[in-house]
């Protein structure tokens, strides 16, 4: 089950994760945007630093020329997250109309040209919507995380085989996940 308290107070990561895993934009490069690590679990930070350290290694433009190669030419780094499971199939349109249904419920507009399981828009929603006090977030939520965790460990194991800076981002998305989670109470028989 997911921890929505600890979920919230990460909201400000989440607009981070939107950021970086969209387009790169000169504005997200700036070295105050990677303050929010600032005071994360050791986990979740160190994955950032190391995403950080590369990403000044470059130019905005290498890190342009980067994310077009990484994302927009190789399929197997699909940052659409049910890509991986489903390619084209039906499968994949009911699972993205439903995701469209949960950015409705929660009173995101999805954009006309953009699909629901895009890993920046996903990141954006938990940022942006107003879920803290909704009581459908439960089920809802269990759905997204869902659909982002299994997406991004398809991503995560194609971006190890690659020497890319864009697996500490991964690895830090899902470390952040990982202590959003209530523990799991063991039943004694």
């Amino acid at each position: 089950m997911i921890n929505f308290e600890q979920l919230a107070r990460y909201k400000d990561l989440f607009k981070f994760y939107s950021m970086h895993f969209d387009y790169p934009e000169k504005l997200n490069y700036h070295p105050k945007v990677f303050e929010v690590s600032d005071g994360l679990p050791e986990s979740i930070r160190s994955n950032i630093k190391k995403y950080e350290e590369a990403v000044f290694k470059l130019s905005i433009e290498e890190n342009q020329a980067k994310y077009i190669d990484t994302f927009d030419f190789e399929k197997k780094n699909s940052l659409f997250m049910t890509y991986a499971n489903f390619e084209d199939g039906k499968e994949r349109g009911q699972m993205l109309a439903k995701l469209k249904v949960l950015y409705e419920m929660f009173g995101l507009m999805m954009p006309d040209n953009e699909l629901s399981d895009y890993l920046p828009l996903m990141c954006e929603f938990i940022y942006a919507s107003n879920w803290e006090d909704d009581p459908r977030r439960d089920e809802s939520f269990s759905l997204l995380v869902g659909v982002i965790e299994d997406g991004s460990y398809h991503l995560l194991k194609s971006l190890e085989k690659e020497d890319n800076h864009y697996v500490y981002l991964v690895k830090a998305l899902r470390e952040t996940f990982k202590h959003c989670m209530k523990p799991q109470q063991v039943s004694k028989s």
